[in-house]
């Protein structure tokens, strides 16, 4: 057997999930789809709309074999980070290939990038640092450094095609036997806000539910009727949608409580960030006002949305240094598989070497410690009783 593997968040799990999985079956010829997945929290520092465990089960039912959860320590990071945490999962569990959506749409795209960018990499770094010393904000600043590298044969400022190239970029630095293979996204955009047809943005899908707050028919009609059926599950069992506006009681107690200089010790809060967090506290009545006072052109929405996700769960700059120089993740997690996942981990157990994990120990390891943490950082805006019933899914893997 070989797998096929897919770097996803499933926030929701939509109809254009569904394509992504048919046609990475086709086009990479497998006989097993493996999902890296972010968990609790996702990679724009945001609250997963439901948890975990709900959004595997939907994977499951559409096609997806195995899915296995991207640790905390690396979800909630930059695009080079968020990478290397799901490659390198993905490879411990020796897929031949991983594909993945994009703008582009053409892995010959990806390849030319990664060979000029190689060959520039030192006069593109100057240039980077050029660009950030002006106060330009990092997406802003690495866009300026590519065109003066003369790195246009694809747009590298469009999300779908950052993750890629990043995907791509970790395969190649580490010289991992893993073939790189990109469909192209289909019909809508991913910072699409609005529902047209059947295919819709994991963004729209998200919006409309929070605006209306129940399931209507346009939304029926973008995602998958086991997504549909999770989503109405968790909504009767937790009474919400886990959203920012939730957290904020939280995060504005935690960042009130904290002294500036607690909070510089926090991933993110970098550049005298505290002083600011302090300031505007004061003066925030909700989530997005906060945000809207703290963002200026050096800071994006997405990176001040992860530094509140590192207060919220107390992630310092200490637990995450030691990931950069990681070359092998300490452990799999595996969140769920059907029959066919589990003959496939069965047929590769005698070749695997990085430890496969299905529950929560007392002997955990640091990372899996943080995700811990992180769970109950997760659910806790729930009612107590419900909290503790939802925690008890991290003792076993889900079976499909």
């Amino acid at each position: 057997m070989n797998a096929c593997g897919l770097i996803v968040e499933y926030n929701p799990f939509h109809n254009g999930h569904v394509y992504h999985v048919q046609h990475a079956k086709k086009l990479a010829k497998t006989d097993c789809i493996i999902a890296v997945m972010s968990g609790s929290f996702l990679q724009r520092g945001e609250p997963a709309m439901i948890d975990k465990f709900h959004r595997a089960k939907a994977a499951l039912k559409e096609g997806v074999d195995i899915v296995i959860e991207l640790p905390y320590t690396f979800a909630v990071q930059s695009s080079e980070l968020f990478a290397k945490g799901a490659v390198l999962a993905l490879h411990a569990l020796q897929v031949s290939s991983i594909c993945f959506g994009s703008e582009s749409g053409d892995i010959n795209h990806f390849k030319e990038s990664y060979q000029k960018l190689t060959k520039n990499m030192d006069t593109y770094q100057v240039a980077l640092k050029q660009n950030l010393n002006r106060g330009l904000a990092f997406p802003e600043a690495s866009k300026n450094a590519y065109e003066i590298i003369g790195l246009s044969s694809m747009n590298l400022t469009q999300p779908n095609n950052i993750l890629g190239f990043s995907y791509l970029k970790t395969i190649y630095d580490y010289h991992l036997p893993i073939q790189p293979l990109t469909i192209q996204r289909t019909q809508s955009g991913y910072h699409d806000k609005t529902i047209h047809g059947s295919i819709a943005s994991a963004t729209s899908i998200r919006e409309a539910i929070q605006k209306e707050d129940s399931i209507t028919a346009s939304i029926r009609n973008a995602i998958p009727q086991t997504m549909y059926e999770q989503l109405i599950t968790y909504k009767r069992t937790a009474s919400t949608w886990h959203t920012w506006e939730a957290y904020f009681p939280l995060l504005h107690y935690r960042a009130s409580t904290m002294s500036a200089q607690e909070l510089s010790l926090i991933q993110g809060v970098d550049e005298g960030l505290e002083y600011r967090i302090k300031k505007t506290a004061k003066h925030a009545h909700t989530f997005q006002d906060w945000m809207e006072k703290l963002k200026t052109k050096r800071y994006t929405w997405t990176r001040l949305q992860r530094m509140c996700v590192h207060i919220l769960t107390n992630t310092k700059k200490s637990d995450i240094e030691a990931l950069y120089n990681l070359t092998a993740i300490p452990y799999v997690r595996i969140l769920g598989f059907t029959k066919q996942g589990q003959k496939y981990l069965h047929e590769r157990k005698k070749t695997l070497v990085t430890p496969i994990i299905h529950q929560m120990s007392r002997n955990m390891h640091p990372m899996l410690q943080m995700e811990e943490k992180a769970s109950n950082a997760y659910y806790s805006i729930l009612p107590i009783a419900i909290k503790q019933n939802l925690l008890k899914q991290e003792r076993s893997p889900l079976c499909s």
